[in-house]
């Protein structure tokens, strides 16, 4: 019947899930490495802890028995590219989750096929365009090492090529309407520039002109009413005593004379 398997866990979740912090760091990670789920991301996290665990535990060994074991995980991490020849376990306890993700197939041909974007190659990876020699591999999770690295490329009948050539002439078209619009628009704010100068130099004369009217004709409209102001008092002044003067000239002339009404009638026969 063979061998009793035990397989290990692949991930583990957080010990503390619904840290803010922590789940903002996390859909970070996600949409900067192009993952599906945090499923994926937690299976990173564990597989680095197991590296970085057994650093820790040849630190923890005799010199003898550290030298006989610690090139084995050294050739290890080299051949994935995780750390550089010549490394120490010192190098292996400083490694990142993000340096395990980008050993990931989709993140290597998202950089080296010149895709828009991790999801975007991680789609093309898994309809199987890209290939990596003769074989053609749709997980975009597969650990890239450094041999295979050099070996990317799109699978012979994927017609991906000509649309990303398509695309990227697109998008420098775009860049260079964008640019020659730009250099317009500060030719013209260069252009201007004279003009706005002009308009705001042409006020400061205008205003003396304005104020010297402004000046001179004030006066003249001071002096205006003061020069009417007498006359209306003159008039004023001479035509209230020939008001006051008419009544006395209306009564009777002599002063005992009889009213007209009562004179005597005139000599002559009774009527």
């Amino acid at each position: 019947m063979g061998d009793p398997k035990y397989p290990r866990r692949a991930w583990r979740k957080p010990k503390r899930p619904f840290n803010y912090e922590l789940k903002m760091e996390e859909l970070k990670t996600l949409g900067t490495f192009g993952l599906r789920t945090k499923r994926e991301l937690w299976k990173a996290h564990t597989e680095l802890s197991r590296v970085r665990h057994q650093a820790r535990s040849l630190l923890a060994l005799r010199k003898e028995d550290r030298e006989k074991k610690e090139p084995v995980l050294m050739r290890s991490l080299e051949r994935i590219g995780l750390v550089k020849p010549g490394s120490t376990l010192d190098d292996v306890l400083n490694l990142g989750v993000d340096d395990l993700l980008k050993r990931r197939l989709q993140t290597i041909v998202a950089g080296k096929l010149g895709f828009r974007t991790p999801y975007h190659a991680r789609q093309a990876v898994v309809h199987g365009h890209v290939m990596i020699g003769e074989r053609r591999v749709d997980i975009p999770s597969y650990t890239v090492t450094v041999e295979e690295e050099t070996e990317i490329r799109f699978a012979p009948e994927s017609t991906l090529p000509k649309v990303l050539e398509k695309e990227a002439k697109h998008r420098s078209a775009a860049a260079h309407d964008d640019d020659a619009e730009d250099m317009a628009a500060a030719g013209a704010e260069d252009g201007a520039a004279p003009g706005t100068e002009a308009a705001e130099q042409a006020p400061p004369g205008d205003a003396p002109a304005a104020e010297q009217a402004g000046a001179g004709g004030a006066p003249a409209a001071e002096q205006a009413p003061p020069g009417d102001a007498p006359a209306a008092e003159q008039a004023g002044a001479g035509g209230a005593p020939a008001a006051e003067q008419a009544p006395p000239a209306a009564e009777p002339a002599q002063a005992g004379a009889d009213p007209p009404g009562e004179q005597a009638p005139a000599d002559g026969p009774p009527a």
